[in-house]
């Protein structure tokens, strides 16, 4: 049942004080409980966002022992409920000990109303807000573009084209250096399509030696050459219903382009040694680095196999491109690889930000996924230094651009580069940009960042 207002819990004993905190809250939908078996009853039926609790319960009113064991209990039942203590002017100490188990934050008696509700207010837009961080994480999750990790608008834009495209049945060209996700890409446009549940092929035409590919993409009839002691299908056949993935496909030798564009004309294959014509129901998902106009040019790539491939083009940024993201990736790895190595609270020193932002990652993010990984092995301590990243920090050029473009740029960057080395803490880049959380926010909402 959804609720009109707010749920706060009161934890207080006193009857004029609950009196006073009810009449205070009036914006909120407020439950009162005046001992630690009704609070924890409450807890467990409603888990509040929020909770105001008096260290001083009974049967110790005049202690805090009986505030502080409710406060673990409640830490354990609900740990995502906020709680506020209150203390008394002289009981400083009980506030610290009760924010180091795990209070939101503390107020002293006797309290100011309107203090107090804007302590309240802010613990009640911090849980929304982690609630809303932990729904889109889990959405991430579930979807198969959750393995790009970007806030660059233009692969964003890009991750968009390929939920756009991916019911169709088009031939998708992926363009991009090596490194940049371009199987992540492949993978998604398959199981984000109707033939998810169905075979998901990919061959690399650069891995296979030149005597072996045709083999493998086509198959051969037992006989059919010294050695082919059975019929053995081609991995083109194997993804029938599928989608088959061609990997790095400006190596093709010339032979097998032809042999390549007949297929997507015809959709049949020839195995080796075999007369008979075989239909093939399979989406042609292709990638590579090189820059196949040139290569028409030079006579290396047909052009007509290049129009048959190219119905949709997606060209994937390099990493140096994607503003923001190097640190963004960089915290993900380090989170990723510190668990796999049991190396808890490791943070990147403020050097080590600097170089990753400033490194040009030629290898892209498989680099930066090898380098964070060789950094949280090495590093000694609770730091990620620049000696365990092993990187010399290249200088980047800049555009050339006007007044009012150089302004926009450098603001969308500077807050991009920020959010991403705190990984993501609104409240930090408040402070580190030297704004408020409104000035914040509305700079948000202007370059369209969520």
């Amino acid at each position: 049942m959804k609720r009109d207002k707010p749920l706060l819990l009161i934890i207080e004993d006193d009857p004029g004080l609950q009196k006073l905190l009810r009449w205070s809250f009036e914006a909120y939908e407020v439950l009162v409980a005046g001992d630690r078996e009704s609070a924890l009853a409450l807890i467990r039926r409603h888990e509040p966002a929020v909770a105001t609790m008096d260290l001083g319960l009974p049967p110790d009113p005049d202690g805090a022992s009986e505030g502080l064991a409710t406060l673990q209990q409640i830490r354990a039942l609900a740990p995502d409920t906020k709680v506020i203590v209150l203390t008394g002017n002289q009981d400083h100490a009980n506030a610290v000990k009760a924010i180091g188990m795990g209070a939101y934050d503390f107020h002293q008696k006797p309290f100011d109303p309107e203090m107090l509700g804007l302590v309240v207010e802010r613990a009640f837009f911090l849980h929304a807000l982690q609630q809303e961080n932990r729904r889109m994480q889990q959405v991430q999750m579930d979807s198969p573009l959750s393995g790009i990790i970007s806030r660059d608008p233009g692969m964003l834009k890009i991750c968009r084209n390929v939920e756009r495209v991916a019911s169709s049945s088009a031939t998708v060209m992926l363009l991009g250096e090596s490194g940049t996700g371009k199987e992540l890409l492949a993978k998604a446009l398959h199981q984000l399509s109707p033939r998810q549940g169905e075979r998901f092929m990919a061959i690399n035409c650069a891995a296979i030696p030149e005597s072996l590919l045709e083999s493998e993409l086509f198959g051969y009839e037992k006989g059919a050459f010294t050695g082919a002691a059975k019929q053995t299908l081609g991995k083109i056949e194997v993804a029938n219903g599928g989608t088959f993935f061609l990997d790095e496909m400006g190596d093709l030798p010339m032979a097998l382009q032809a042999k390549i564009l007949r297929f997507l004309q015809e959709r049949v294959i020839e195995r080796i040694g075999g007369r008979e014509e075989i239909p093939v129901d399979v989406r042609i998902v292709c990638a590579t680095h090189q820059n196949l106009k040139e290569m028409i040019a030079a006579g290396s790539f047909r052009e007509d196999l290049y129009y048959r491939l190219s119905e949709i083009v997606v060209s994937i940024p390099p990493l140096r491109d994607r503003v923001g993201d190097a640190a963004l990736l960089a915290h993900h790895f380090r989170n990723k690889f510190s668990v796999q190595e049991g190396r808890s609270a490791l943070n990147f020193s403020q050097e080590a930000l600097a170089t990753i932002e400033s490194y040009s990652w030629p290898g892209n993010v498989r680099e930066m996924e090898n380098c964070i990984k060789r950094a949280v092995i090495m590093a000694d301590g609770s730091q990620i230094s620049v000696e365990d990243l092993g990187l010399q920090a290249l200088p980047m050029e800049d555009e050339p651009l006007n007044l009012r473009q150089v302004r926009e740029e450098a603001e969308y960057r500077a807050f991009v580069k920020v959010l991403a080395r705190v990984d993501g803490n609104i409240t930090k880049s408040a402070d580190l940009l030297g704004v408020s959380r409104p000035a914040l926010y509305d700079l948000m909402k202007r370059h369209g960042i969520k």
